[in-house]
């Protein structure tokens, strides 16, 4: 199963792990369901893993966090660019959301296991000790479904961010009903509506906002219509096989279909056909 690569950059710290068959076994953990729970208390994860014996082992994980004036000022860099919002609160880490951390001197990933610290109640000595790692896996996979999670190990959860940008772009809270870092819901007031100045906006718009993507299906508007049903010509094409009315019309349909999507995505990207 592929990574998103904000959990794969948290996964590749204890792949660098030179005891690989202690790691095979911690994966083994992960995979077998001996991670019993994963719960966080303040900005610590606590976790029960079942080893050998018959109690299971209790792990504990976190990360230096950060003082309320360096999260000030880091949320204060993620509110000067909404498409790091817009990211976020639809499950995406911004590619580039550290430079928002090393602008502030900071750092939002650790440099190295070194950084992360952890216990566990086993006799092992070695630290990670299996059930630490069994416990670092399976928050990566906490990580793809919720980037916030990380946030929140350096002192800040979803909520308190989402609230902290919101008021900053000067939001208030009848406004916006953030319901969870899914899923925005937006109420308008219908007396603060203009109706002459509907159509105006007068900020620059942010260019990082205007995402071009394939199509999430290659199915085309040809292809949902259907076929035209066309009395048959007789006319031949080269390779010598008869084609009806719809053939020949279907045919330059798709051409003019993927002439005009094509010139679309080059206006769209500002560029030249060369």
């Amino acid at each position: 199963m592929s990574q998103e690569w904000w959990s794969q950059q948290w996964l590749d710290l204890l792949d660098k792990y030179r005891f690989k068959k202690r790691l095979e076994r911690a994966r083994n953990y992960a995979r077998e369901g001996n991670v019993l729970n994963i719960e966080f208390k303040d900005q610590k994860v606590l976790a029960q893993v079942q080893g050998t014996q018959i109690e299971p082992y209790t792990v504990s994980l976190w990360l230096d966090i950060f003082s309320n004036e360096e999260w000030n000022y880091i949320i204060a860099t993620l509110s000067q660019r909404a498409i790091f919002s817009a990211k976020l609160l639809a499950g995406e880490m911004p590619p580039d959301i550290e430079d928002v951390f090393a602008a502030n001197g900071l750092r939002l990933f650790p440099f190295s296991l070194d950084n992360v610290h952890s216990e566990c109640s086993c006799p092992d000595q070695a630290n990670p000790c299996k059930h630490i790692a069994a416990v670092y896996y399976m928050l990566g996979d906490r990580f793809s479904e919720d980037p916030f999670v990380l946030f929140q190990l350096r002192g800040k959860n979803a909520e308190q961010i989402i609230n902290a940008l919101r008021q900053l772009r000067g939001q208030s809270k009848d406004e916006i009903n953030v319901a969870t870092s899914e899923e925005i819901t937006i109420k308008f007031n219908p007396n603060s509506l203009k109706i002459d100045q509907f159509w105006n906006y007068s900020q620059q718009l942010d260019s990082a906002l205007v995402v071009i993507t394939p199509p999430p299906s290659s199915e085309t508007v040809l292809d949902i219509l259907g076929a035209m049903t066309l009395a048959t010509i007789g006319m031949k094409s080269t390779n010598r096989s008869t084609l009806s009315d719809t053939d020949i019309v279907m045919q330059y349909l798709e051409t003019v279909y993927k002439n005009v999507s094509q010139q679309a995505v080059l206006v769209a990207l500002n560029r030249e056909e060369n």
